[in-house]
């Protein structure tokens, strides 16, 4: 029996060519892949280093002595520990709803999760003040009471969980969807209760997507800016975050202060970036039962 002569032609085109794209297209797409992360990751990093330390590493250090730079760095810090643990117990809760159970207004509930990616952070801020402002919905009412959230520590930590409220939920909806609800449903059946069906069947099975999305969730929470601004009133050594009080250096022409106090910031996400890719690499690894 003879094969069709179509068939021998593509038994005769090697499959390699059939995969993948001519060595000229290869090359220049990674070359131009490497050319824009150089141009938009590397240099800005690397001018931020370079700035920090132009006048000595003596200086750069010395940057960090300012008691305002050390109110920034623990108001930061401060901030991301609230927002993190709140958005960490919301984004676990909003997906589990969302993941393993079908009632009225989930649709909406998904949809208010993705709010803060669709809304500017300037916005954001505006709602907050409009709100908690002196001359807000609310603000008669805190001014009678003596509580202060604009323009003090509340309103930050306000403005940050608004805009980093989505990082966790968001990575746990998908995984908790494909995972079903067959292991939790059988733990129950063998007489489990709802919190050991929790802690020792959902939480393994969902421990590296929670920690990613923690981490992307404190990267976020770190670095805000937009919103933290318009809440914040810029009061030097009370309300003003890391990224702020950058800004108010450099606006001074304080430009080694300034690029030292990036670096630091630079510095997280770096790490914040090595932690990322450790967390991928590890949910990516066989477990011991699948070995």
């Amino acid at each position: 029996m003879f094969a069709p002569s179509g068939l021998k032609i593509a038994e005769s085109v090697p499959l390699n060519r059939a995969r993948t794209e001519p060595a000229v297209v290869r090359w220049l797409l990674i070359a131009t892949a490497l050319l824009f992360l150089g141009f938009f990751l590397l240099t800005p990093l690397i001018v931020i280093f370079a700035e920090a330390l132009q006048k000595g590493f003596a200086l750069y250090l010395e940057s960090f002595k300012d008691p305002e730079a050390w109110a920034a760095i623990r108001l930061t810090l401060l901030t991301a520990a609230i927002a993190v643990p709140l958005n960490l117990v919301f984004g676990v809760a909003a997906a589990w709803a969302i993941a393993k159970f079908n009632f009225v207004g989930k649709n909406v509930l998904t949809t208010l999760i993705d709010l803060p990616f669709a809304v500017s952070p300037v916005i954001s801020g505006m709602i907050f003040v409009l709100l908690f402002g002196m001359q807000g919905w609310l603000g008669p009412w805190l001014q009678e009471h003596e509580i202060k959230i604009i323009f003090a520590v509340p309103g930050i930590v306000l403005a940050t969980i608004f805009v980093t409220f989505p990082f966790v939920a968001r990575e746990l909806i998908p995984l908790m969807q494909a995972q079903g609800t067959e292991e939790e449903e059988a733990a129950i059946v063998l007489g489990a209760s709802g919190w050991q069906t929790f802690f020792r069947i959902t939480v393994p099975n969902i421990k590296w997507g929670l920690l990613y999305g923690v981490i992307l969730c404190n990267a976020r929470a770190m670095g805000e800016f937009g919103a933290v601004s318009v809440v914040s009133g810029h009061i030097r050594g009370l309300t003003n975050t890391m990224p702020l009080h950058v800004e108010i250096l450099y606006n001074e022409y304080n430009f080694v202060a300034a690029f030292a106090v990036a670096s630091l910031l630079a510095l997280l996400a770096l790490v914040t970036l090595a932690a990322k890719r450790f967390v991928e690499w590890k949910s990516h690894q066989p477990s011991v039962g699948q070995r």
